[in-house]
């Protein structure tokens, strides 16, 4: 891709509003436009991050045999007021009239909707188990929207909903996806903790949370050195004796084991092996998949800019034409994006008519693994130059060399 035919709007200074490292390089990288306060406008950069997050976490629910579906973002408030949670998320929620006069929400979550679509279809236990999950933006009317992507109004979010006959195949599920989020964190380059947590307004009986550690998370948990154990509720480890450390982290994902919470509410039942009518037991697992990207970036930077693991990066390969105005150079640049494409990787060619110091700037802001520069050496010696920017490492390769590399690391 020619970075002259893109569309990324770098800027050099830092937005006014932008609270944490992520947020500023998300708006100073063109990744993200801010339309408001806690609402944002994903630009092409951002678009390609956001997909590939998505991509990541749609292969590990397949995997599990989790099957994909999208509810509607529109929701009546009716199956809210049924489980009581329009009153627990109080104005969180936000609620309208439509011109009918129904009473309408925009979806902070799909635990209701989710169970009226599966109670409408499945009436036995033959048609379990059943794990159906979405990637879907939600709503929420947030009193303090902060920290870019960590705390909007609205965000991605991939929710799950397991379905089972009893507490024994809720477990089966559970296991499923907390190995499935295990995964997905670690392939999207993060490092992450599980704990045990409350599962606060979702109900139900145990949860669990995954949880980044960054400077800015708003969450805290407490380290006990002598049980090797997170908690997020400090009279669980006080026993020991031992000193607690503190460490700050943002919460990625949640898992819960909601029992029949849900599908008492709302009346939802099956027939079980005994023809008797009973109801389903319910699993809920939530990703924030908009959130990843900015807890990757707090995880993965440096003064300069983003530096983010292949695995994420909308261009793995930020390729830098010195001399744009030497016709054989720009030809030499285009023949080897096209040996790297073969290889399999996305690579941005930097054929704009800046100075050099302007595509360097910008190739660090943007953050792409690897930066390869086609200038004063290829033209001496025919060797490329190339920064990996997580371990600032610099090579000199020839063609042969170069292939070598990113054929071993790719």
């Amino acid at each position: 891709m020619l970075y002259s035919k893109f569309f990324i709007p770098t800027l050099r200074e830092n937005p006014q509003g932008a609270e944490c490292v992520s947020h500023r390089f998300l708006l100073r990288g063109g990744y993200l436009y801010m339309m408001l306060s806690g609402i944002y406008a994903y630009l092409p950069l951002g678009l390609k991050v956001l997909k590939k997050v998505s991509d990541i976490v749609r292969r590990h629910m397949n995997d599990k045999g989790a099957i994909e579906l999208v509810t509607s973002y529109l929701q009546p408030l009716e199956i809210w007021e049924k489980t009581g949670r329009d009153s627990e998320l109080g104005e969180v929620m936000i609620k309208f009239k439509d011109r009918k006069g129904r009473d309408l929400c925009l979806g902070p979550t799909n635990e209701e909707q989710i169970t009226e679509v599966v109670s409408h279809y499945v009436t036995s236990y033959k048609q379990l188990p059943l794990i159906l999950y979405q990637i879907q933006t939600k709503f929420r009317d947030e009193t303090r929207p902060r920290y870019g992507l960590m705390r909007s109004c609205e965000f991605v979010m991939k929710d799950a909903y397991s379905f089972d006959e009893n507490e024994d195949g809720l477990e089966e599920s559970y296991r499923k996806m907390l190995d499935a989020y295990s995964k997905i964190f670690k392939e999207c380059g993060l490092d992450f903790i599980v704990v045990e947590a409350d599962p606060g307004v979702m109900g139900g009986s145990i949860s669990h949370e995954f949880m980044a550690p960054a400077e800015i998370g708003e969450d805290i948990l407490f380290y006990c050195s002598n049980c090797n154990l997170y908690f997020r509720d400090i009279s669980r480890c006080k026993k020991c004796g031992m000193s607690l450390k503190e460490k700050r982290t943002i919460e990625i994902g949640h898992v819960f084991k909601l029992g029949d919470k849900y599908s008492k509410s709302l009346e939802a039942t099956f027939l079980d092996r005994s023809n008797q009518r009973k109801y389903f037991i319910m699993g809920c697992y939530g990703i924030g998949v908009s959130r990843i990207i900015s807890a990757v970036i707090e995880q993965n930077h440096d003064n300069k800019g983003i530096i983010w693991p292949s695995s994420l990066a909308p261009f793995e390969v930020d390729l830098i034409i010195v001399d744009i105005d030497n016709q054989n150079l720009f030809a030499q640049g285009l023949e080897l994006e096209g040996i790297l494409q073969d290889l399999g990787l996305t690579v941005l060619v930097d054929d704009r008519p800046e100075q050099v110091g302007v595509k360097f700037n910008d190739a660090y802001l943007i953050g792409s693994p690897y930066i390869l520069i086609l200038g004063k050496k290829y033209l001496q010696d025919k060797k490329y130059e190339l920064e990996v920017r997580a371990t600032k490492e610099k090579f000199n390769f020839n063609k042969e060399e170069l292939i070598n590399f990113f054929k071993n690391v790719n």
